[in-house]
């Protein structure tokens, strides 16, 4: 009898090691989510891609964050206090936050944060935060950002990851290598990262919101082939996956254990016209913007909506959809007119076929939306020349200037400023055209100067009135967001940035 006792301890101990909890009494949570594509590098100060956004909700709290209604809401921040000449922004900490290495989050450590987004080599926050003159920690709990001059769109910039807090410790130890190990406040920690693999992380047991914390690991695995994705996903390999082809809407619908979210993006999909960076901005339709009116014109935006993504996106022809309050009513989506086209080419003095080396990124539905592309514009003399090529090459040679009309999206953020200026503005970072208009700057900054949104709506008026007519961008849709995930997962909610939100998410 005690021998038998005895065998069946030892049974136990070896069930108890070999357990996925390491030798808990109980299983570990694990959620396993398929991303489109790998992240670049997990440094909030250097990051630029979607993916790591997705990643960064997970693993870095920000000071604001936005809600399912593009509300911006306190995280690491409690709240905040703008003067009345709207020249300092006071914002209140939240008490008892640690980073991942136990060290604590306070002012001095806000204060590093912010100031190694706009200061460190090669940051790309440091746009973002162009308005802040100088960042004071007041005292232990609240830090004053003393601003150049009035910024109504610096809570939007500090939901997202120019308000993510770093360790100042682990940062400073890292330097330039601190994405290959992130430390930061979020409700998980970093574990391992194997390139082009996988990304994992694990529940922080010193975080701020522990009690809504319910999964215990986390596994990114980025899977390119949305096909592949979902298939992934049916055969029980992941638990959620972000950007599921419209075309496969009705397949997520018909499997009972899966169930889709969707929501309209914050951003936008359109054909970018290379129009002064370099040799190949010297055609008509670099040139001329009655060329480029003629390109859009020949466009069918509600046919691709319906071609491509079976009617389920949100036909587009400005930065914001036409469901957001600052979109520009005035400037309705056009509708497809040819004679229009061609009586545009005539009037700029084009003859014959016009050829015009497409640029496209080599994802199954933006060559679809390239064939469709080609083939309207045929009909009204473009011969669109496409050329596939890897997402993360096409974006270099973009801002190289190796393109002529280059497709391309993004992921859009809350308020109207990041989608706009940050393409709009001569000399901004994703300006890859090199379009430049001192009247477009001048309007965008008399946007940013006021909080009062009738004030700031005026302005994009007068910016869509110049910009859809002269600018380099011919806006086409916005996506929806679409995630599918398994029924064992409870508690998601889809936000129109696109990001996986995982406080309060739990599996069966």
């Amino acid at each position: 009898m005690r021998q038998a006792f005895w065998h069946a301890i030892q049974a136990l101990a070896v069930a108890l090691a070999l357990s996925p909890a390491g030798g808990g009494a109980f299983a570990q949570s694990h959620l396993r989510i398929g991303l489109g594509d790998d992240p670049d590098v997990l440094d909030p100060t250097l990051s630029r891609t979607y993916t790591a956004r997705i990643v960064f909700a997970a693993v870095c709290d920000k000071l604001f964050d936005i809600d399912a209604r593009l509300n911006i809401v306190p995280q690491l921040a409690l709240g905040h206090e703008t003067s009345a000449d709207g020249k300092t922004v006071t914002i209140k900490l939240r008490p008892d936050v640690t980073f991942h290495d136990g060290t604590p989050f306070d002012a001095a450590a806000a204060k590093y944060s912010l100031e190694r987004h706009i200061n460190f080599r090669g940051s790309f926050r440091k746009p973002e935060l162009a308005s802040i003159d100088s960042v004071e920690a007041a005292d232990p709990l609240t830090i004053k950002l003393h601003l150049k001059a009035p910024f109504s769109p610096l809570l939007a910039q500090l939901a997202d990851r120019a308000g993510m807090m770093v360790s100042p410790a682990a940062a400073e130890a890292a330097g330039d290598r601190f994405g290959l190990k992130p430390v930061c406040a979020g409700p998980y920690r970093f574990v391992e990262r194997v390139q082009q693999d996988r990304i994992v992380v694990e529940k922080f047991a010193g975080y701020w919101n522990k009690d809504k914390v319910f999964i215990d690991r986390i596994t990114y695995l980025p899977i390119v082939n949305a096909t592949v994705r979902l298939q992934t996903l049916r055969a029980g390999g992941l638990d959620l996956i972000e950007r599921v082809l419209a075309t496969d809407i009705k397949t997520v619908r018909d499997d009972p254990r899966l169930k889709l979210s969707k929501t309209v993006s914050l951003g936008w999909f359109g054909l970018l016209v290379n129009v002064a960076n370099g040799p190949k901005a010297d055609n008509p339709l670099g040139k001329d913007p009655r060329v480029r009116q003629a390109f859009a014109a020949s466009l069918d935006r509600e046919a691709i909506n319906q071609v491509v993504f079976n009617g389920e996106f949100v036909p587009g022809n400005q930065w914001v959809n036409p469901q957001n309050p600052y979109y520009q009513a005035a400037f309705p989506v056009p509708k497809r007119d040819i004679a229009k086209a061609k009586a545009l080419l005539k009037e700029a003095g084009v003859t014959g076929r016009l050829a015009i080396d497409f640029m496209v990124s080599n994802t199954p539905e933006e060559r679809a939306v390239a064939e469709l592309v080609q083939t309207m514009a045929e009909e009204a003399g473009f011969d669109l020349k496409i050329r596939v090529t890897e997402v993360a090459t096409a974006l270099k040679l973009a801002e190289s200037g190796d393109f002529q009309l280059y497709m391309n999206n993004w992921s859009g953020r809350a308020d109207p400023d990041g989608n706009s200026v940050i393409y709009q503005t001569c000399g901004a970072p994703q300006n890859m055209g090199h379009y430049c208009d001192k009247q477009i700057d001048a309007w965008h900054q008399e946007a940013r100067a006021s909080s009062d949104p009738a004030v700031r709506k005026a302005a994009y008026g007068k910016i869509a009135a110049k910009f859809l007519a002269e600018g380099w961008i011919v806006y086409v849709y916005h996506p929806q967001i679409l995630i599918a995930h398994s029924d064992k997962l409870e508690g998601f909610t889809p936000i129109p940035d696109g990001l996986l939100r995982v406080i309060g998410l739990r599996l069966k």
